[in-house]
């Protein structure tokens, strides 16, 4: 795979390339938290209905959360930056002198002098739109987000659910086949681990980090989290069944 293809426009499995950071993220919550209920039901030995009950409850509340929540999220930077957009439009139209000479102060520091300085000045200024732009980035350092927030809530609410249902994989098999029940859950292991390598190597395509690191970085925390859940299941199961 070509990572830098990665960042441009077109497809990748279902995904447009620029959701590659919600697929990741909502995948390595997805996987991490419903694995955690498997491990849980796991140490308690529950029955295979209660595990399933419990993780694809997880999966589409959990997911459906993360996903409103990524909305309202991405909605508010939005907002912040039309709000301070329309500042600047404002500010050209009645302040135009005060934002010409913050243009000029602001090339004036990267190194820009004498004709050359008011050359890109008169440039800038020539256009609103560059201007407002220009001040949002400079001055504010403020950028938009190409991404609307509905498609990023959507590409996270999907991911979470397709790689948070591999552990689960096998226990849905179970109860349609003859599957010894002391298999699930090391199959549901071998199952998780696997996305998070996937998901782990994406992740550092998208954080641009070692993409080793960020495989065992991912697969400790998934396998934390769930040695944790399998440890409180099984101290709950002996105390409360």
């Amino acid at each position: 795979m070509n990572e830098a293809k990665l960042h441009k426009e077109g497809k990748w499995l279902f995904f447009d390339k620029e959701y590659i950071a919600e697929f990741v993220y909502g995948g390595i919550d997805g996987s991490i938290t419903t694995f955690a209920v498997v491990a849980g039901a796991a140490g308690a030995h529950a029955d295979i209905r209660w595990v399933l009950i419990f993780g694809f409850a997880n999966l589409i509340a959990d997911g459906f959360s993360m996903s409103v929540g990524n909305y309202f999220s991405s909605k508010a930077a939005l907002d912040n930056y039309d709000k301070h957009e329309a500042v600047e439009y404002w500010e050209i139209e009645h302040l135009r002198e005060k934002e010409i000479e913050e243009i000029r102060e602001i090339y004036e520091a990267k190194g820009f002098k004498g004709k050359l300085l008011e050359d890109v000045v008169a440039t800038i200024i020539s256009d609103k739109k560059v201007w407002v732009d220009t001040m949002m980035k400079e001055e504010l350092e403020m950028t938009r987000e190409s991404k609307s927030p509905l498609s990023t809530a959507v590409a996270t609410f999907i991911s979470f659910n397709v790689v948070g249902f591999i552990p689960l994989m096998a226990y849905v098999v179970a109860m349609f086949t003859e599957v010894s029940p002391s298999a699930l859950f090391p199959i549901s292991c071998v199952g998780t681990g696997l996305s998070l390598i996937l998901v782990g190597y994406l992740r550092g395509v998208v954080t641009n980090i070692n993409k080793m690191k960020s495989i065992i970085q991912t697969l400790a925390l998934g396998g934390l989290a769930a040695a944790f859940a399998y440890f409180v299941g099984e101290v709950l199961a002996k105390w409360i069944l």
